[in-house]
C-alpha cells in the first residue's frame, strides 16, 4: 500500500449531491478498494497506480477543518473515513476534534472503527452517522469487495451507535438485482437505523472490470441491469417491496440515464 502525504488549500469541497453543500475527503482514494466503487474516477488524476493500491493522506486536514462553513455537510465522498489506515494515522479523528460543533454533519463508512470517535460525535448539536450494508457475503464479497469489514461488523457498529444515542442510517449499497437482500437487512437494522438510503448500482461508473465479473458470475442480475425493460420492472418491485416494510427513507437513488432520485 503507498502512502501519499499531501497539502490541501482546503478540506472542504462544494458538493453537486443534491441537498450537501460541501464534502470532506481528509483522503483521497481508499484501502477497501470495492470493485464496483464509482470513486475510480479519481484515478485519471491521481496518477498513483490502481484504484485500491494507494492512499492520498491530506496531513493538514485538521488545522483546515477549523474553518466554519454553513449548510449540509458529508464525510467522505472519495473514501473511506475509517479504512484501516485511520487506526493509525487519526487523520479522521483529529479533523472531527477541530470540526466546529455547529455544523451539520453526515459521516459514511463501512468501518466498525467509526465506533471510536462516539465520544467526539456525542460534541456535535447535528450529526448522523450512516454504515454501509449491501448482504454480500461468500462469494459475492469475495468478487465485489473482498477487503471490506464483514456485514455483521457492520450491523453491530450501527447498534452500537443507535445505542450510545448517535442518529444513524443504513445505507443499502449497492442494490444489485437478485443479490443484494434488502427486505434481510431492513428487518435486522430497522430497529436501530434512524433512517434507510437506498441506492442501486452505478453499473457505468463501476467500470469495465466489475461489469465483466457481473456478467460472467451473475448473468441474470447484469441482464436487468442493461435491459431497460427488465431494469424498470426491477426498480418498481423495489419501490413497491419498500413501501410495505414501512421504514423512512427519503427515497432511491439510480443512476440509469445519469442521478436520478425516486420518492418513495
Amino acid at each position: 500500500m503507498r502512502i501519499i502525504k499531501t497539502k490541501a488549500k482546503s478540506i472542504y469541497t462544494k458538493s453537486r449531491i443534491p441537498g450537501v453543500d460541501y464534502v470532506i475527503n481528509q483522503y483521497v482514494g481508499c484501502q477497501f478498494a470495492c470493485k464496483y466503487c464509482y470513486a475510480k474516477f479519481i484515478c485519471k488524476w491521481k496518477p498513483y497506480g490502481e484504484w485500491g493500491s494507494w492512499v492520498e493522506v491530506k496531513a493538514n486536514a485538521p488545522e483546515l477543518a477549523r474553518k466554519y462553513v454553513e449548510g449540509e455537510v458529508v464525510m467522505s465522498s472519495i473514501s473511506d473515513p475509517y479504512q484501516p489506515i485511520e487506526a493509525k494515522v487519526k487523520l479522521t479523528r483529529k479533523v472531527l476534534q477541530n470540526l466546529s460543533k455547529r455544523v451539520n454533519l453526515s459521516i459514511l463508512t463501512k468501518s466498525p472503527l467509526v465506533t471510536r470517535d462516539i465520544d467526539i460525535f456525542r460534541r456535535f448539536k447535528n450529526i448522523e452517522v450512516g454504515l454501509t450494508v449491501n448482504s454480500f457475503e461468500g462469494k459475492e464479497k469475495k468478487l465485489f469487495e473482498p477487503l471490506t469489514p464483514i456485514q455483521r461488523a457492520r450491523i453491530n457498529a450501527l447498534k452500537v451507535l443507535h445505542e450510545e444515542g448517535i442518529k444513524t442510517y443504513a445505507f443499502i449499497s449497492p442494490i444489485i438485482p437478485e443479490v443484494t437482500d434488502v427486505e434481510a437487512i431492513v428487518r435486522e437494522t430497522k430497529s436501530f437505523a434512524d433512517y434507510f438510503f437506498f441506492e442501486v448500482l452505478n453499473l457505468r461508473a463501476s467500470g469495465k472490470e466489475f461489469q465483466r465479473i457481473l456478467r460472467d458470475n451473475y448473468p441474470e442480475s447484469y441482464e436487468i441491469m442493461v435491459n431497460d425493460e427488465k431494469f424498470w420492472r426491477f426498480v418498481k418491485r423495489l419501490k413497491e417491496e419498500i413501501k410495505r416494510l414501512n421504514v423512512k427513507t427519503e427515497g432511491i437513488e439510480i443512476h440509469k440515464k445519469g442521478w436520478e432520485f425516486l420518492e418513495i
